[in-house]
């Protein structure tokens, strides 16, 4: 059967992902989580993963893979726009095919996502040019994309604006070069290494972010052929090949979501086991946690999380392996916990602090100093309100907030969290919470 995705009418309708899902999360509080939980595959590797996929003509079969997600969702279509097949074969398993070789155009008019950038350096390094949507995704302060533009101009391409799309084009194909990456970014670090597996001769990339999604994406394209050397945070290698051939492979566990029910668990005094714990890759905010209170324990393919009283935290962000600027809203929850005053710093996405202001309807009192936020936590206290999702991320953290209050929160834009975590209010029902969603 082929993947059945809820079509809307514009890109900024909102979108609700199936009909177990809404618009609206409704969420009653106090509640403690308690119980077992298994992570999700990684919305933030899946989405690499299903771009790799336009450098084959082969099928590449992807387990544990997040079939429910939003944004999962709206990739599948695209690629079904550039002429593959997607089936899914279970709930949490997709077969990638190729009916014809894929357009260089990716014709779409609903919501665009992050992801259109890596579908565009792998049309581009596959069919010699390329065009897609502007890039859409979490508006977290200013998302440039001037360093995918520079390295495939880099490998020879030309690159344009072309009203609401962004162009390139390589007729005889990329050529292989050095390219030096200013920041470490992790889009460009996957453009880079997508577009070097078919440029002609090698590319090394310089200044790369290595990350668990990174890996993942890299360990795919193993599988499909392509020749990849990581020489740690220092550069990546990559010789180009004539073509990939089809592979299969199990996406990693979701880190962004098993750090949701770590702090969930802990903010609500509650207990919960997590299965396919990936400790190794969130070692760093693990330490910060601990520190701060969490008490946990680890086995050998989960992590039992006790309650534990919640400390002010300080943290900043940065590449891996430190703190991903992703966690900073869900660890914002944790310093509302606690008593005192956290301090979070993001300097990537300074903008991205937009989230405190809905806690703040609840009960939440912050401050913001230039690019630091500053979170006085008065151990939870906090009264019920209606506030917005302003992203997936946001989301998560006011439902952690909503647990803690008296009373039912209203959620709205509430579709924001199902672009990134799989059956999220089920799982809460499932840990004891009260919860629904509403059209």
């Amino acid at each position: 059967m082929v993947a059945s995705i809820l079509r809307v009418p514009t890109p900024e309708a909102r979108e609700p992902a199936k009909a177990t899902t809404g618009n609206v999360l409704r969420v009653s509080g106090p509640s403690a989580l308690n119980g077992e939980v298994a992570l999700s595959g990684a919305k933030n590797s899946a989405l690499r993963l299903l771009a790799a996929s336009l450098l084959t003509s082969g099928t590449v079969t992807l387990t544990n893979y997040p079939s429910e997600l939003l944004d999962a969702q709206l990739h599948v279509e695209m690629l079904d726009a550039l002429g593959k097949s997607c089936e899914l074969i279970s709930a949490d398993e997709i077969r990638i095919a190729e009916v014809s070789v894929p357009q260089s155009r990716l014709e779409w008019t609903r919501r665009s996502i992050r992801n259109t950038l890596l579908i565009l350096g792998a049309l581009t390094a596959r069919t010699g040019a390329g065009s897609v949507p502007l890039p859409g995704g979490c508006k977290l302060g200013e998302r440039k994309y001037d360093l995918h533009v520079m390295l495939l101009e880099k490998l020879g391409a030309r690159v344009w604006e072309d009203g609401d799309y962004l162009c390139a084009e390589a007729p005889n194909g990329l050529i292989g070069t050095d390219i030096y990456l200013p920041m470490r970014s992790t889009g460009a670090t996957e453009n880079a290494i997508l577009t070097g597996c078919l440029a002609k001769g090698v590319t090394r990339l310089w200044n790369p972010h290595i990350r668990p999604e990174i890996l993942d994406l890299i360990a795919l394209l193993r599988k499909m052929g392509a020749k990849i050397r990581v020489f740690g945070q220092e550069h990546i290698e990559i010789t180009g090949s004539e073509g990939l051939h089809g592979a299969e492979h199990r996406v990693i566990a979701d880190n962004m979501e098993a750090i949701t029910w770590v702090v969930g668990a802990a903010v609500t005094g509650g207990d919960i086991e997590i299965r396919d714990f990936p400790y190794d890759d969130l070692e760093s905010v693990m330490v910060h946690l601990r520190a701060a209170g969490a008490r946990f324990y680890r086995g050998d393919t989960s992590l039992i999380v006790r309650g534990g009283t919640c400390y002010p935290i300080e943290i900043s962000t940065g590449p891996h392996p430190g703190i991903n600027s992703d966690v900073q809203p869900i660890l914002a929850a944790w310093g509302v916990k606690a008593r005192g005053e956290s301090r979070i710093v993001d300097l990537r996405f300074p903008g991205r602090y937009g989230y405190a202001e809905e806690m703040a309807r609840m009960g939440a009192s912050y401050e913001e100093d230039g690019d630091m936020l500053r979170i006085h936590g008065n151990g939870g206290a906090l009264k019920p309100a209606t506030v917005r999702a302003l992203d997936l991320r946001a989301g998560a953290a006011l439902s952690l907030c909503a647990l803690m209050a008296e009373g039912e929160t209203v959620i709205t834009d509430a579709w924001q969290i199902s672009r990134g975590y799989v059956n999220f209010a089920e799982k809460l029902t499932s840990l004891g919470a009260t919860c629904r969603w509403e059209a």
